[in-house]
């Protein structure tokens, strides 16, 4: 077997005696209209029965880009020898200080790589490409509701380090919090509001996924997994 190695982009294979290499072209790039499909069915394929009996994420990257708060700007795919692998989606979401101040914020997720690719940093080079981007448009915080043995190696810490709630004294252990400026959220305790672009319309979805592969829905240990970050609050 082979040795896989991602160096600027490019990722390099190396055979078993290194004495073969071949170079594959990767490329990171805003979604198009085209991609919508190819990135629904990779993101059913891996959301499947991972946090609950079947999943409705597909459905909501299908919602989500209608969205107002949907940032086109911050939609990316990646694709390795022209297949797309990876994708991310970005909307805006707010945080509100006890005096009233707000505060615009970036969300995102669905985030996905194919599973025949993760473990090899093209998460991480597609996650730094999409922060460096949102950086560019002036962001400076992301907020994501998401298992935090994935995302603390990005630089994620939990809520309450920034001081940021969903209700009084409430840090859940599941929200996340990335600031890209180290003085983003400093002297104020913050709420955290999520897009109303989550408050998915189910009434199309079966519908909707009629026209995918249909899978069967069965229990993965994940599940029990969410259950307990889902649930979890961080108290001191």
């Amino acid at each position: 077997m082979g040795i896989c190695h991602l160096v600027n982009g490019c990722l390099f294979e190396f055979g078993e005696n290194c004495n073969i290499r071949r170079e594959r072209e990767m490329i990171i790039r805003n979604e198009k209209t085209d991609d919508y499909r190819v990135v629904e069915e990779m993101i059913k394929e891996i959301f499947w029965n991972l946090s609950v009996p079947g999943c409705n994420e597909h459905y909501f990257a299908h919602l989500v880009r209608n969205s107002e708060d949907f940032i086109p700007e911050l939609d990316f795919v990646l694709e390795e020898d022209g297949k797309i692998i990876g994708s991310i989606i970005y909307v805006k979401a707010k945080l509100v200080a006890m005096d009233g101040t707000e505060k615009e914020i970036l969300s995102f997720g669905p985030f996905t790589i194919h599973p025949d690719y993760q473990r090899k940093g093209y998460g991480r080079k597609l996650l730094e490409h999409s922060l460096e981007a949102a950086r560019k448009l002036g962001f400076d915080t992301i907020a994501i509701w998401g298992n935090p043995e994935n995302y603390a190696c990005y630089g994620f810490k939990n809520c309450k380090r920034y001081n940021v709630c969903i209700d009084k004294d409430v840090y859940p252990v599941a929200l996340m919090v990335k600031v890209l400026d180290e003085d983003a959220l400093e002297g104020k305790m913050w709420k955290y509001v999520e897009s109303p672009a989550h408050e998915m319309d189910e009434s199309g979805f079966e519908e909707f996924d009629s026209s995918f592969e249909q899978m069967e829905e069965g229990y993965k240990y994940t599940q029990e997994l969410f259950y307990i970050y889902s649930r979890s609050n961080v108290l001191r």
